[in-house]
């Protein structure tokens, strides 16, 4: 064979395969024999083999795999992977559309459809071809897992022709469905590997495995249902799935649009059992406000957008016994019991643990020694105790007592006023805390240091190399060298990592060093508002409260932590380490304090800024970001196609409307 003609036959078993695959796995429609499919794709890997200058970039033999990817690069995601709000209950339901109706009115659309059990993913096309799949991770970034996702035959490597932007994103849940589940685990029991407990599970541990070619053989599937980017030519969520489908994507066909609450209850009860018959697994309803101007009035909080909600299937629930109770530190030493259990299978998985989470609970469900037990999993997720069944109890059962002393160090426990948990208040002599705190300072969110998982920070507590966060800034490598599992590379991966999150943010940093309900969105606020440690450890309880979003318990619990005096000597340690305590000189500068203590609302497509940036440079102007107006709002920057109904508001509280250019002119100090 030429090798003209070998470049038109490979440009032929392309395309055929590529149709071929698009009718099976998309349309469900069977063109040609599985044995016909084969052999077209064994020709196309051999005359690829022969003449590797002509393999296509997107060919269809990239998904038998075959690639091996040892470390799965960290990749930021360009839009931020929010999860949804969470009920089980009707009434709160009634009361999202309630909240929705009275920002927007009654003139809009529901979009319901059906929430996949699975793993989300987020893939971006350019100029219409896979470019690369990113997994949901923190939100903020996450695990790019390209070649393992290549391997997924209801994802398209390039799509039909349609007018799609130059570059956008996908975002989906892939999917085991449970004939697959059932096939593989047989395959696992054979050669005398556990079964894996659901298809969630496997899936998610089958995207992360480092050979391609073994994700093949395990058939993952992916529903795609929802489009991120600009320059597309609709303006509802219904007519986006549409557009997708028509692009050669894999949507869900069960989905449907709700005109009021009533219609959204009757897909949800509808569904509710007839989703047993589906072969994979949902665990609810997802309800979305239909037109994007309508989402884009409502807006997000810190966590999830406004204009959606999930209601979640109640979960499967089982008797079994209880066997014993144990007892779990935390790393800010919180103590949860928890129920050891007689395993039973509960929505899937084989059950022999749940949180019984605190001694009122235990008192409230009147908990005795080896009683028969409920057990359901809260959002099909994590297992727990709901109620006793007092028929079966035990005439000389007694109740269960809670401890009083900590299980691992034996320091009497503490109980603090208005407080549910129990607290180990040794925090220093406990090992669990001293290795949560270490973890919680190394993890992804906060320092995002390479090599220091749990099993390393346990070998390093274990050998007493490190007792304390501050501690981890001494290590050196010959310290590291003289445990059983470091070798010379990861003894340098690891010393190199610890020095590297030197550069981390200072945002970060006061998220990472553990004071208590200081999370990674507080922690941001609060290095805005005082620059850095010095100024918030001087700060006093007026100053705190006075922060954006800061309460009265947060406030305390700032001020606790900077009069403990272990405390302050580790922040001197970490200081003289060289880690940052105060935000950059570019954030500084953008900041400043030209808009301190006005409440600004952005509506409409604006030229300069995307959503998430115009409200950063508003807080970090010192002023607040706020989704909605009202009486106490200082001014509104209108853009392109604002929400008319904030700028009714606006007009009707005679609050001041200014454009992006008036907007920017502030922030250079000019029309205050």
């Amino acid at each position: 064979m030429t090798h003209q003609e070998a470049k038109e036959r490979i440009a032929k078993l392309s395309a055929d395969l590529e149709k071929y695959n698009y009718h099976y796995y998309i349309l469900s429609e069977s063109l040609v024999s599985d044995y016909e499919f084969d052999k077209m794709l064994e020709e196309l890997q051999t005359l690829e083999k022969d003449f590797p200058d002509l393999q296509l970039p997107h060919s269809p033999t990239q998904r038998v795999g075959g690639t091996v990817t040892k470390d799965f690069k960290t990749v930021k995601h360009k839009y931020p992977m929010m999860s949804l709000a969470n009920t089980y209950s009707e009434a709160e339901l009634r009361e999202f559309d309630e909240r929705v109706r009275k920002l927007i009115g009654n003139n809009f659309e529901y979009v319901c459809e059906l929430k996949f059990d699975g793993v989300a993913i987020g893939i971006t096309y350019i100029d219409g071809k896979f470019a690369y799949a990113v997994t949901r991770g923190d939100g903020v970034q996450g695990d790019d897992v390209s070649n393992n996702v290549k391997t997924i035959r209801s994802i398209p490597l390039k799509l039909l022709p349609g007018d799609y932007p130059a570059e956008f994103e996908i975002r989906g849940e892939i999917i085991m469905d449970f004939k697959t589940f059932e096939k593989v685990n047989a395959e696992r029991v054979e050669i005398g590997e556990a079964p894996a407990a659901n298809p969630r599970n496997f899936a998610s541990g089958t995207l992360k495995l480092q050979n391609s070619s073994e994700v093949a053989k395990r058939n993952l599937n992916c529903f795609l249902y929802a489009l991120h980017g600009d320059g597309f030519s609709f303006t509802t969520h219904f007519e986006s799935l549409n557009k997708a489908k028509q692009w050669g994507f894999k949507t869900s066909e069960y989905s449907a649009l709700c005109n009021d609450m009533e219609s959204v209850l009757k897909f949800i009860n509808k569904w509710e059992t007839k989703r047993e018959q589906l072969g994979y697994a949902t665990d609810g309803v997802v309800i979305k406000v239909n037109e994007y101007q309508n989402q884009q009035e409502l807006g997000y909080t810190a966590k999830s957008p406004r204009w959606a909600i999930a209601y979640k299937y109640k979960a499967e629930n089982a008797s079994t016994q209880l066997l014993s109770v144990s007892y779990q530190v935390g790393r800010t030493g919180a103590i949860t019991p928890v129920a050891n259990l007689q395993p039973v299978v509960l929505a899937g998985t084989v059950v022999k643990r749940a949180s019984l989470h605190n001694a009122d609970i235990i008192e409230k469900l009147g908990l005795y020694e080896n009683d028969f037990v409920f057990v359901e999993k809260g959002g099909e997720i994590i297992p727990k105790v709901t109620g006793v069944d007092l028929a079966k109890r035990a005439i000389d059962a007694l109740p269960i007592k809670y401890i009083t002393h900590c299980p691992e160090c034996g320091t009497e426990l503490i109980r603090q006023e208005g407080e549910s948990a129990h607290y180990c208040p040794n925090e220093t002599g406990c090992k669990p805390q001293i290795v949560g705190r270490i973890e919680h300072f190394a993890s992804r969110k906060a320092m995002n240091i390479d090599g220091l998982g749990s099993e390393t920070v346990e070998l390093l507590v274990e050998n007493k190399l490190v007792t304390n966060i501050a501690d981890l800034y001494d290590l050196k490598k010959e310290d590291l060298l003289a445990l059983d599992r470091f070798a010379e590379k990861s003894a340098t991966n690891l010393i190199e990592g610890i020095q590297a999150s030197k550069n981390i943010p200072f945002e970060k940093v006061l998220f990472a060093i553990g004071i208590r309900y200081v999370g990674d969105t507080v922690a941001k606020k609060l290095a805005l508002q005082f620059n850095n440690i010095e100024n918030l450890q001087a700060a006093d309880n007026n100053a705190l409260v006075a922060t954006p979003e800061i309460g009265e318990k947060i406030a305390i619990s700032v001020q606790q932590y900077f009069a403990e005096e272990k405390n302050l000597s580790a922040l001197q340690r970490l200081k003289n380490a060289g880690l940052q305590f105060q935000i950059s000189q570019e954030q500084l500068a953008l900041r400043g304090d030209k808009l301190k203590g006005l409440i600004i609302v952005a509506t409409g497509t604006l030229a300069h800024y995307k959503r998430d940036e115009i409200k950063a440079v508003i807080e970090q102007s010192g002023a607040k970001a706020a989704s909605g107006v009202s009486s106490k709002t200082s001014f509104v920057i209108a853009g392109t196609d604002p929400g008319q109904s904030k700028i009714d508001k606006a007009n009707e509280l005679k609050i001041k409307i200014i454009n992006e250019e008036e907007f920017m002119e502030m922030l250079d100090g000019k029309g205050l």
